[in-house]
């Protein structure tokens, strides 16, 4: 009974042996487990990507547009990883500051918007609302093409001169303002002469008091008062015309618009 037993327990003994042996040979012959690399820190990923704008910025393009695809990956980086650090928050104004740099402004304009609203507070919310009216100068047209652009940009700096008005960005903001404002004007004056010519009167008056009404103080005030005036000669409304002749005389002596409205009033002749 007992050499029995042990010839049963010995094939139990080889069958433990050779499986013993085959995992040894397995784990031989794996792969070494992966090593994942230290992700750099928010403020190491931020300096690199500093880095990697000064870099582009300070390099030439004679044939093409700058690319800044590596610092904007570098930026979203820290966003992904660090969604609340501070870096994260400023990588927001970077990226948007890459898209401006690149000229593809309506991706500047989309991350200048996202900080504005989700970061109202921030130090460079001004700086955010200056740059998104800034892409939409960029865009826009002279005096003779469309103006969307421009009043989009327009639209973008009044809110900035209501909200920060003593902001570092005010003055020339306000410098582009007047800038642009006088485009609008240029444009309205543009249609107005057009219609004139066309012998279209009361569009052209309507357009010229738009001038007057909508963008004064501009340089434009004397033409489109003369040529409104010009206009309600031809209307037949006299009284009306002679009025305005006489306003340009006492308001813009010495100026050709009132040598030109003098020799339309017949005092003054």
């Amino acid at each position: 009974m007992r050499l029995a037993s042990l010839r049963l327990v010995q094939p139990a003994r080889v069958l433990a042996c050779a499986a013993a042996g085959a995992f040894a040979v397995a784990c031989a012959s794996a792969p070494p487990p992966e090593k994942f690399e230290e992700l750099p820190s928010a403020e190491e990923l931020f300096d690199e990507g500093g880095k990697q704008m000064a870099d582009e910025d300070d390099s030439f393009h004679w044939f093409l547009s700058p690319d800044y695809s590596d610092p904007i990956e570098t930026f979203q980086n820290i966003i992904d990883n660090y969604p609340y650090s501070e870096q994260a928050v400023l990588s927001q104004i970077a990226i948007a500051d890459a898209y401006y740099k690149s000229e593809k402004y309506d991706e500047a304009v989309s991350y200048y918007k996202d900080f504005v609203e989700l970061h109202p507070e921030h130090r460079q919310v001004p700086y955010a609302m200056f740059q998104s009216g800034m892409s939409f100068y960029k865009q826009s047209r002279d005096a003779q093409r469309d103006q969307t652009a421009t009043r989009e940009a327009l639209a973008h700096f009044d809110r900035l001169l209501a909200r920060f008005p003593h902001s570092q960005y005010a003055s020339e903001a306000e410098k582009t303002w007047r800038e642009l404002r006088t485009r609008l004007g240029e444009h309205t004056m543009g249609v107005a002469d057009w219609y004139f010519k066309e012998d279209e009167f009361p569009s052209a008056a309507e357009r010229y008091r738009q001038v007057l009404n909508e963008y004064p103080g501009l340089g434009l005030d004397a033409e489109a008062l003369y040529k409104l005036g010009v206009c309600y000669t031809r209307m037949n409304r006299g009284p009306e015309a002679q009025k305005i002749f006489q306003v340009i005389l006492e308001n813009y002596k010495g100026t050709e618009v009132a040598d030109a409205a003098a020799d339309l009033v017949p005092e003054a002749q």
